[in-house]
């Protein structure tokens, strides 16, 4: 479908890609892997046609649509958040100009016989089934859908896209992409600005709808669940397997030891056959063998040994002084702004040692807790800090308050103070900025180097609390795992603001979700945590997100707990009628959607059968394709005329 061919990419005369062959096909789901700094967002950038290559080609057929999100963007604040989101279908104008072309073309011809009149009658009924579908009702349905799988609520739509923040603008964007459905969808970091649920519901949409996916993500857990295919940059070049993630993190070894081995023996060989060289140069006897060995080395080509050494990165936090024995104490903790309420009545405690989570979807109060505990916001009820505790702060946008006109080693001068100033070039070393990297602008640096770089200002002073916000943002896979083991190795106290799954896995004993103005506690792990949601809230968190279910606007106080059944009043005969009547209507009209849906897959099965049958004849993919998308669409429609229905069976 889109042929990278021959590609390499210079920069500052040192290369980062050299002569890459691949090809994206239908259907792949491939992961960009790579350490930070390979090259996967300038892949992803030149494949979005926004970057041009050193040399080589992207071949991109007419008729493929490719759509990127890229890390950071800026967004237009002059719409609301559903006019924004409607952009999506702005292809549909472009759809009726080709129509208009096709019919002046088709007026003109004369030869009524041709092959080519037949397939311009062709080409013009699929484009205007092709347009029927996509001006329907359910492109409302598939926006809505959309924008609450994606964590906004109802309320939120008509809201101006200037009220939210930039991780949910990259939400607004994130949507429009997904609603336009191309053809190769190119996403860099999507779930940067994701909590877990979207996250999941953003996997669930990349498994089910989503047609060729190429995708750069720190999150193991996501990439795992969403990608077929990996494609690793290593020094210039590319090593693609035909698995996920996890598979490929098996294969790779293998790789790097069958090429340690090639390697050990190309150089054991090599040594061999210069120490000929040198010992028999000067006998004549030998001049014929000695020439034919210095040939014999000219053409040898030398294997490469792709492994990056991360031996040198050994993040280790300074040994913990010894704090109190409960850290965080806090009793009816809350926070409002204006008439909305945040949080209330949060009452918990954090052991000394114990390593927490924080989760919970965005804007329910995870970094606002921690700006309490820090004491910079003012907060009710009594929050109080233990004895002897030093805090340790990693704050959200930690790497972007780092000042991008001064170079890696003054950031770190500049904050050191004591014995340490002595060692600045031995602990940037330890973090893969020794040498020439230590003399690099700050600005130049990629997100993941930002982020070490901030992170090794967190270690410059003993602490016993630490507490995290979003600290994998950006980073590698194995700058992850090292930042992971740290913090286990850690004898502190630990607070982790995340919705990285694979990195909380083992780390965290105790899971505190934030939701609906609640902190509520949850012992064990975060799987153990998604486990227990899934089992016994899944259907109440469905039903929160129900459109026929209005969310509490940001601007208003949250609504009291809805009454329980046996205090809700009763209603009266007139009423009743009504609403019987009302559940009747949506079940008639569910049962009428489940009708169309097995009509639909009935038409697609037939199709597939004729394509399996080996007919290939006349516009049969195209039908297929459009026969899919009315599928998809009778599907959304069926799923939101099921929530009103399950809405009004249970007020």
């Amino acid at each position: 479908m889109i042929s990278i061919q021959n590609l390499s990419v210079e920069f500052s005369a040192k290369p980062l890609f050299d002569n890459i062959n691949y090809v994206i096909n239908k259907r792949d789901r491939i992961a960009l892997v790579g350490r930070n700094g390979a090259g996967k967002s300038t892949m992803l950038k030149i494949i979005a046609g926004l970057q041009e290559p050193t040399s080589g080609s992207v071949a991109v057929p007419r008729d493929i649509s490719v759509a990127y999100l890229p890390q950071q963007m800026e967004i237009s604040d002059t719409l609301t958040v559903i006019d924004e989101v409607a952009k999506a279908y702005a292809h549909i104008d472009g759809m009726h100009r080709r129509l208009d072309e096709m019919n002046t073309r088709l007026a003109e011809m004369t030869d009524y016989e041709s092959s080519e009149y037949q397939r311009l009658i062709d080409d013009i009924t699929t484009l205007t089934e092709q347009i029927a579908m996509a001006e329907s009702d359910s492109s409302e349905a598939e926006m809505e859908k959309t924008l609450i799988g994606l964590g906004f609520n109802r309320a939120d739509f008509h809201r101006p896209t200037s009220e939210f923040s930039g991780g949910w603008r990259m939400r607004i964007e994130l949507a429009k992409l997904l609603l336009s459905r191309p053809d190769v969808l190119l996403l860099d970091e999507p779930t940067n600005h994701l909590d877990i649920e979207s996250i999941q519901w953003l996997e669930n949409f990349l498994i089910t709808k989503a047609r060729a996916v190429v995708l750069v993500s720190h999150d193991r857990a996501f990439i795992d669940n969403v990608t077929n295919r990996t494609i690793e940059i290593s020094l210039g070049k590319i090593y693609d397997y035909n698995v996920n993630y996890s598979r490929y993190v098996t294969l790779r070894q293998e790789r790097l030891e069958q090429q340690m081995r090639a390697y050990q023996n190309q150089q054991k060989q090599i040594a061999e056959t210069e120490e000929f060289i040198e010992r028999f140069r000067y006998k004549a006897t030998k001049s014929v063998q000695v020439q034919s060995r210095i040939k014999q080395l000219a053409k040898i080509e030398r294997i490469e040994v792709d492994e990056v050494d991360t031996s040198r990165l050994n993040l280790k936090f300074p040994p913990a002084p010894r704090s109190g024995d409960y850290p965080v104490i806090a009793d009816a903790v809350g926070k409002r702004y204006g008439d909305h309420q945040v949080f209330d009545n949060a009452t918990f405690t954090i052991k000394r040692g114990e390593k927490v989570a924080f989760v919970g979807r965005n804007g329910e109060g995870k970094s606002t807790l921690v700006k309490c505990i820090m004491n910079e916001i003012p907060f009710t009820g009594s929050l109080k800090i233990g004895h002897n505790v030093k805090i340790g702060y990693f704050a959200q946008n930690q790497a972007s308050l780092l000042d991008g006109d001064i170079t890696v080693f003054d950031t770190i001068d500049r904050v050191a103070t004591g014995d340490i100033r002595l060692k600045i070039r031995d602990i940037l070393g330890a973090f893969m900025f020794g040498g020439e990297a230590s003399d690099k602008k700050v600005k130049v640096l990629s997100g993941g180097e930002k982020t070490r770089l901030a992170m090794i200002r967190l270690l410059l002073e003993p602490v016993n609390f630490l507490i995290l916000d979003e600290p994998t943002n950006h980073l590698d896979m194995q700058s992850k795992d090292i930042l992971k083991q740290a913090i286990k190795d850690f004898n502190g106290t630990v607070i982790v603001v995340s919705h990285d799954r694979e990195f909380l896995d083992g780390l965290v004993e105790k899971v505190y979700e934030f939701g609906d103005g609640k902190v509520v506690e949850n012992l064990g792990g975060i799987y153990d945590f998604l486990e227990k949601k899934k089992i016994n809230t899944l259907a109440q968190l469905e039903l929160s997100k129900s459109p026929a279910a209005p969310a509490p606007s940001a601007s208003k106080p949250k609504a009291e707990p809805a009454p329980t059944p046996a205090a809700t009043p009763r209603l009266s005969y007139a009423e009743q009628r009504e609403r019987e009547k009302a559940i009747r209507r949506a079940r008639k009209k569910v049962e009428d959607l489940e009708a169309q849906i097995a009509d639909i897959e009935q038409q697609v099965k037939e199709i597939e059968d004729k394509i399996a049958a080996g007919e290939t004849t006349g516009d049969i993919f195209e039908r297929h394709a459009a026969t899919q998308k009315l599928l998809e669409n009778t599907l959304s429609l069926w799923e939101l005329a099921s929530l009103d229905l399950d809405t009004l069976s249970n007020p």
